[in-house]
Parts: C-alpha cells; sequence; structure tokens
C-alpha cells in the first residue's frame, strides 16, 4: 500500500469540515500538519483529491469515489475496535440512501423521527430518486427499489411486497358505467398509470384465468404513483396502484375500488432494499435494513 492510513482520518475531517482550518481545530491540530496530510496522500495516490483556494474547498470527481471508500475504511476499523474490545459497535456515521418519491414521502417520511431518534449516531443521507441502482455502485450505501432485481453483484431484500387494485374516483364513476372488466375495456376507461406497467401484454388473471392487457397504446405513462393516484382523484379514469399507497383513500370515499375480478401477482408491487455484498455489513447499513424490516407492513 502506497499511502498511510493514518492520512484516512484527516482526509475525511477536511471534507466533512469543509475547509483545514476547521478541521485542524476539530482534530487539534496545525493546520501545516493537516495541508501536509492531504497533500501526502494525493501524492502517494497519485490523484488529486481535493479543488482548493483560499475561500473554497470541493471534491474532485477521484476525490468523491475515494471518500466514500474512506468512510467504509473507518467504519471498518471500528468495527475492528469494537469486535477486539468485546463489544457490539454502535450504529454510527455517514449513511447514504436512494428512496423512490412515493416511498420516500409516504412510507419513509412519517417515521424518519423514529429512525433519528432510535440511531442519534447515524448521520442520514437521503436521495430522492428513481435510480437507485445507478448510484449504488459508488455514492449510497443503499437503495430501495420496485420489483425484483437481478443483478449477482448486489444483495437484494424485499421489505414489501402488496398487492395492485383498481382504484377511480367518485367522481369519474359517477359519469360512467364501469362494470366487470375485460381486456376490450382498457382503452375506455385507463388513461394513465405507471410507466413499468405500461406494457402491450400486461399479464393478469381474469375471474381467476390468465390473460394479457394493454396498459400502452393510449395511455399516459409516468413513474411516479403518487401523479397517477392524483390524476385518478381529479376525476383520470381508472388505473392501478400498489394497495398500500390508497388504502387511506379507498376508507375515507375519496378512492373506490373497481374491477375486483381482474388480479396481479404480488410481486409486482414488491420494494426491495438494495446493497452491495459485503461479508461484514457495516452497522449503520444493518440497522437501516433492521429499521426497514420493522415497517414492511406499511
Amino acid at each position: 500500500m502506497r499511502w498511510k492510513i493514518d492520512d484516512i482520518p484527516v482526509f475525511v475531517e477536511v471534507v466533512d469540515r469543509n475547509g483545514i482550518t476547521a478541521a485542524a481545530e476539530a482534530l487539534r491540530r496545525p493546520k501545516s500538519t493537516i495541508s501536509a496530510a492531504i497533500s501526502r496522500l494525493e501524492q502517494d495516490l497519485g490523484l488529486r483529491l481535493l479543488e482548493r483556494n483560499s475561500r473554497n474547498l470541493s471534491l474532485t470527481a477521484e476525490g468523491e469515489v475515494f471518500y466514500r471508500k474512506a468512510l467504509d475504511i473507518l467504519e471498518q476499523v471500528r468495527e475492528a475496535d469494537a469486535i477486539a474490545a468485546g463489544l457490539t459497535a454502535e450504529p454510527a456515521g455517514r449513511l447514504t440512501v436512494a428512496l423512490p418519491s412515493a416511498f420516500a414521502q409516504e412510507l419513509f417520511a412519517p417515521n424518519m423521527p423514529r429512525f433519528k431518534t432510535t440511531y442519534p449516531k447515524i448521520d442520514l443521507e437521503v436521495v430522492v430518486t428513481s435510480h437507485g441502482l445507478d448510484l449504488l455502485r459508488d455514492t449510497v450505501d443503499l437503495a430501495v427499489v420496485v420489483g425484483a432485481q437481478a443483478d449477482s453483484d448486489l444483495v437484494a431484500r424485499v421489505i414489501a411486497a402488496g398487492q395492485l387494485v383498481w382504484v377511480s374516483s367518485p367522481a369519474y364513476l359517477n359519469r360512467h358505467e364501469v362494470g366487470p372488466f375485460g381486456p376490450e375495456t382498457i382503452k375506455s376507461h385507463v388513461l394513465i398509470c405507471e410507466k413499468r406497467y405500461g406494457l402491450s401484454r400486461m399479464p393478469v388473471h381474469i375471474d381467476g384465468k390468465a390473460a394479457h392487457v394493454d396498459l400502452k397504446t393510449g395511455v399516459a405513462h409516468v413513474n411516479d404513483p403518487l401523479v397517477v393516484r392524483q390524476a385518478l382523484l381529479s376525476g383520470g379514469g381508472v388505473s392501478l396502484l400498489p394497495f398500500r399507497y390508497v388504502d387511506p383513500l379507498i376508507a375515507d370515499g375519496r378512492l373506490v375500488e373497481v374491477f375486483s375480478n381482474v388480479t396481479f401477482d404480488m410481486a409486482a408491487s414488491s420494494l426491495s432494499a438494495v446493497y452491495k455484498s459485503k461479508q461484514h455489513l457495516p452497522p449503520r447499513v444493518r440497522a437501516f435494513l433492521d429499521f426497514l424490516a420493522e415497517c414492511g407492513e406499511w
């Protein structure tokens, strides 16, 4: 190894404190010592990690990648210390997770205070995005994604699996006669759906028999179920949504379940937590996984 591991916590402190002066004060070391450690680390790595001038400091692209790895190194050191002392490491440190918008708004946000109370030493950063897997390689520690995952390099744990239901608004149903549903009625009632269900041959079961419906031709597609839900509340026809996002609205009468003779595979609305395969999972990631598992009935 060409670089000194003692320079890693100095580098992380400089990034976290957004400056050499602040890092020097936090570590109670001279600024010259901190600057020398950063310069030595960059020279040993053969990479420029920081762009800095008298006013600003920012990570280079290479520095961003190395910073994430540095956090992992420090976490492993803390775990090793805890194991050596015969203790269980308390979850701590920076944890970045990627969550889909609907999940973040409807399911995670109401429960986030409980997570912060339970794990006060975890510095949580939430990235709301539909591209969690794209960020997982270098940017985030864990991503919640929709549907089954086939990437063998990653570990996927199902955290919630629920049924899809057809729903519409009372206003729409008052204006349109919606009877038992067959494939031929899709054109007249389904105006919008989530993009992942927008298939020309979406598999369903009609009265218990396997069939397909066209949810592609003439149907508007969006990548957020809450947008579909709002469109339905505004009288925008019939669509399918995960039951977890419409249950309260059905209960208070703002949405009505229809086409009950048409059912879907439950896996179609599953949510999975996906993370990098590691023999020793950092306590902060394990804590978040356990938290999601506890909330699987949301």
